[in-house]
């Protein structure tokens, strides 16, 4: 039985992405389920396959997984070969935490700057102090990631790993609202933004129809 992922809207859905693109990436074979979202029918739609009514959600057959680290994790179980966190031990604890800072924070930055990936990047939208915060400590983030284990290729610890995929969203929000960041961390932008993964789903997001209101630009 395949596994099959129940996503959201690909314009808006940052944690849907997430265990999306690093299925993509590592080649896991999957049905994608998209309920759209921000509908008054939308949490009943999504109870029929996850217990919080939220998107993402894993379905192995009568298992059930949800919370997107979990999810990362359930497929890191299920397919051990496929090395989605670090060998090394070190990078590994490092990817580790750097994830779940990403899951539990960045409150401001997702508040103000929430994902749309259709946004005209052209309409600037000032930045306020907590999200220059948020901003300067991601930032810091990929640089000590690609300055101590990144050694091995363009992502954040070498090879592309469960890390980058939780911060892809951010890659997006970023890029939309053209936040400023430092070299380093533009030119690690550009590898997630090159990723055939992600240039299918932003080709699908794309089409998307439904706007939601209030989240124009």
């Amino acid at each position: 039985m395949s596994l099959k992922l129940l996503i959201g809207n690909k314009r808006y859905s940052s944690w849907s992405l997430r265990p999306w693109i690093a299925m993509k990436f590592f080649g896991v074979a999957f049905e994608e389920i998209m309920l759209p979202l921000y509908q008054p029918d939308s949490p009943a739609k999504v109870l029929k396959y996850s217990p919080t009514g939220k998107v993402p959600a894993l379905v192995d057959g009568e298992t059930v997984v949800w919370e997107t680290l979990a999810i990362l994790d359930y497929l890191v179980d299920k397919f051990p070969t496929l090395k989605m966190w670090p060998d090394d031990l070190a990078a590994r604890g490092m990817a580790r935490a750097v994830s779940s800072e990403m899951h539990a924070g960045f409150g401001p930055l997702r508040k103000h700057y929430p994902m749309n990936m259709m946004r005209d990047r052209a309409k600037p939208r000032d930045i306020p102090a907590d999200v220059q915060a948020n901003v300067k400590r991601i930032d810091a983030i990929w640089t000590q990631a690609r300055a101590k284990h990144g050694q091995g290729g363009p992502f954040l610890f070498g090879a592309f790993s469960a890390a980058d995929a939780m911060y892809a969203p951010v890659v997006s929000r970023f890029s939309s609202y053209a936040i400023p960041v430092s070299a380093v961390s533009k030119d690690y932008m550009d590898v997630i933004m090159a990723l055939p993964a992600w240039q299918e789903w932003e080709a699908s997001a794309a089409k998307e129809t439904w706007i939601m209101e209030g989240n124009e630009v």
